[in-house]
């Protein structure tokens, strides 16, 4: 199993520097990739944009977004910066993408919530078209069609959510499907479903199955961690509290959590941090690698 450790984008404290040094530390230890979280009406760093500098401070770690709320972007926007991502890091970019359930993320972006859902399946098309450069209109716009991006290759994309939809998206367009926090449990019947259809579909190898799992690797700031926890899902009502109470905040547990999604299919893993402490890479790396 491919292990990463998430960016604390979202987690109070975090500064600009410290994203980097964090990006830094987690290539230095042996991590396979760096992961961020996609809000936007929430005080929290960009992810393409916190990944862009990323890229420049590291050489070879991967690069995730887990996940990009993509309907919040206008597609040729997305297109095109998701591309220079992908470019500037050699091609170490995975594109996770999700519509979210907060409204509170749509109108700040001054995009639709309701249909996003349509909005989301025209927008994958769009992107594969785009990163090949071929001529694309935007759907916000009639016009004449051209290319938006420097033609490159086809990043891969990790479709996030528990739905029908959220499968079909899957095969049709990803390279595999992210869960969100919730634990193996949670993620389970999901994993399941996506397997099945990828081989009805007949899609060549196996979809990427990446977990999540919020951490705190020092138990003296456990109550920090779940504050925060909490606060972050605020909105999801009873929902917040299994996030919280499923995090891994002890060595036995931080282990065993990887042996659980492992045992349900997951083929990668994030720890996505709740502090924003740098020695909490240390302390992670030195029980999972």
């Amino acid at each position: 199993m491919r292990i990463g450790i998430g960016l604390p984008n979202t987690v109070p404290g975090t500064t600009g520097d410290l994203l980097l040094d964090w990006a830094r530390r987690a290539e230095e230890r042996g991590f396979a990739f760096v992961s961020t979280i996609g809000r936007v009406g929430y005080p929290s760093f960009d992810s393409l944009t916190a990944l862009a500098a990323v890229a420049g401070a590291t050489s070879r770690i991967g690069l995730v977004t887990n996940a990009v709320l993509g309907p919040t972007y206008p597609d040729a926007v997305l297109a095109k910066i998701s591309a220079t991502v992908d470019q500037v890091s050699g091609g170490r970019l995975t594109l996770g993408l999700g519509v979210g359930a907060r409204e509170s993320d749509y109108l700040p972006s001054d995009r639709p919530f309701a249909g996003r859902g349509r909005a989301f399946d025209r927008q994958l098309d769009f992107l594969q078209r785009a990163w090949r450069g071929e001529p694309v209109a935007d759907g916000d716009f009639a016009g004449e069609h051209r290319p938006v991006a420097p033609p490159g290759r086809e990043i891969p994309m990790l479709i996030g959510g528990h739905s029908a939809q959220a499968i079909r998206r899957t095969v049709r367009w990803g390279a595999g499907w992210t869960g969100a926090g919730g634990g193996p449990r949670r993620a389970e019947p999901m994993v399941r479903d996506v397997q099945a259809a990828w081989r009805e579909a007949g899609r060549e190898g196996d979809p990427r199955l990446l977990g999540l799992a919020y951490f705190c690797a020092d138990d003296r700031f456990s109550t920090e961690s779940d504050s925060y926890l909490r606060s972050y899902y605020a909105y999801a009502g009873d929902h917040a509290n299994t996030i919280a109470e499923g995090a891994v905040r002890t060595p036995d547990h931080i282990r065993g959590i990887i042996e659980q999604f492992a045992g349900i299919g997951m083929t990668e893993l994030v720890f996505t941090p709740t502090l924003a402490h740098l020695d909490e890479i240390d302390r992670l790396a030195d029980l999972v690698l």
